[in-house]
């Protein structure tokens, strides 16, 4: 009877130890959070004003919102062809994509850029978004430049992606159709998607620039940490309305007339408020 019970016992306790050593992760687990994310460095400039200002002033119908992106985040994408080998044009143009022009909730609350999702090795911060599937974790970065080089890294240590590789640089169709082929996303239009934004922008002028050309710029928006309302700086493209702001003064400060304020900002009316970011290029 004694035996009977010493076994019983040690069966508990076995059964105790396994149990310690699983792991249960619940909706509200941020995981191991990445305390040391690099600060963004100042990069060059890559002829980004001067390409905008030509594709805005030859066609005045194009978004501003992207040419705004485009603007901001060309460095970025250039650098990281320069590191990784990924054409600059592809990476906007996803960039462009899936952000939503960098307006989409997960790109602002969280500075995901690229829709990537945890997947099993990620060990940052975490918020859930519905996607594919409702509830689904994604990446959460300190700075916009961590998620661009989150994604550099994303293709390049993967093996399905490995082909990609094997392509001219500046064959950004192969490219795009690739991604599509290796799954990185499920819409079956993904690649003329990206091919559209990279026509229609022009970015393909990125995939042409070499590196050590330029000089430093400063990128406030790439230095902008996730859940921080930093103000929108692009040399005087996007202002972001202060108290005692009116459409008209800030017409007047700009050298814009309200009515092209308001076509700019698709705004029905000239009401406006506080922190609010408008275009005024």
């Amino acid at each position: 009877m004694k035996l009977k019970i010493l076994f019983s016992i040690l069966f508990l306790l076995l059964l105790s130890n396994c149990g310690a050593k699983k792991s249960v992760v619940q909706k509200g687990n941020l995981g191991t959070v990445i305390t040391e994310e690099p600060k963004p460095k100042d990069l060059p400039s890559v002829n980004e004003v001067k390409i905008t200002k030509k594709l805005a002033t030859k066609n005045p119908s194009l978004n501003r919102e992207i040419l705004a992106y485009i603007r901001t985040y060309a460095p970025i994408a250039v650098n990281e062809m320069h590191q990784y080998k990924i054409p600059a044009s592809i990476t906007l143009a996803q960039g462009i994509l899936e952000s939503g022009r960098g307006k989409s909730e997960l790109a602002l609350k969280s500075n995901n850029h690229f829709g990537i999702k945890c997947h099993v090795k990620w060990t940052g911060e975490r918020v859930y978004h519905d996607d594919d599937e409702k509830g689904e974790c994604f990446r959460k970065y300190k700075y916009i430049a961590t998620s661009y080089n989150d994604h550099s890294l994303f293709l390049t240590q993967r093996k399905r992606y490995a082909f990609l590789f094997d392509y001219n640089i500046k064959n950004y169709k192969k490219w795009a159709y690739g991604l599509r082929k290796a799954g990185y996303a499920t819409d079956r239009n993904y690649p003329s998607k990206l091919l559209k934004i990279i026509k229609d922008y022009q970015l393909y002028e990125f995939d042409k620039f070499k590196k050590g050309k330029g000089s430093k710029r400063f990128n406030k928006l790439a230095h902008a940490k996730a859940d921080k309302k930093s103000t929108l700086s692009l040399k005087g493209d996007i202002y972001e309305v202060k108290k005692g702001d009116t459409l008209y003064s800030i017409s007047k400060k700009f050298s814009i007339s309200v009515e092209n304020l308001k076509t700019i900002n698709n705004l029905s009316d000239t009401i406006i408020s506080l922190g609010q970011k408008l275009i005024v290029q």
